[in-house]
């Protein structure tokens, strides 16, 4: 048996990204990052890092994020993770992981808008019905 599986909880770094790709389904990236702290064993300093995740999401969940996420709102995402490779115009090959939202939960200040998506309308909008080749490229920095 095998496990994809992410879960991730932390803020948006840009306002999301939507484009409708030749099938005409809605594809929306944004960026998320997340933090952790720890304390250093030696010096007893309490440390914190930062990673920051790219974040994929099709169809009715896309329009969603694009619809009531911006910059800065607190999310719980649940996905899959994904590497894609492809080589540029130049011949230059190039590689990315992200992870493919399928649940979303509006946290924090977007919460306030969470009771106006229904969970239902959630589970169903994460369908995914292309293949990866169809992606656009889109760096998110």
């Amino acid at each position: 048996m095998n496990l994809n599986k992410v879960s991730l909880i932390g803020n948006l770094t840009k306002d999301p990204i939507s484009k409708k790709i030749s099938s005409g389904q809605t594809v929306t990236y944004f960026g998320l990052a997340t933090n952790y702290s720890w304390k250093d064993i030696k010096t007893k300093e309490r440390k914190e890092k930062v990673d920051f995740h790219n974040i994929i999401a099709w169809g009715r969940l896309a329009e969603i994020v694009t619809t009531y996420l911006k910059k800065g709102d607190k999310v719980y995402i649940e996905g899959r993770l994904q590497n894609r490779k492809w080589d540029d115009e130049k011949g230059q090959k190039h590689s990315k992981s992200e992870v493919v939202a399928q649940n979303l939960i509006m946290l924090g200040k977007a919460g306030a808008v969470k009771d106006k998506v229904s969970e239902d309308e959630q589970k169903k909008s994460a369908k995914e019905e292309v293949s990866a080749e169809e992606v656009p490229v889109i760096e998110i920095e």
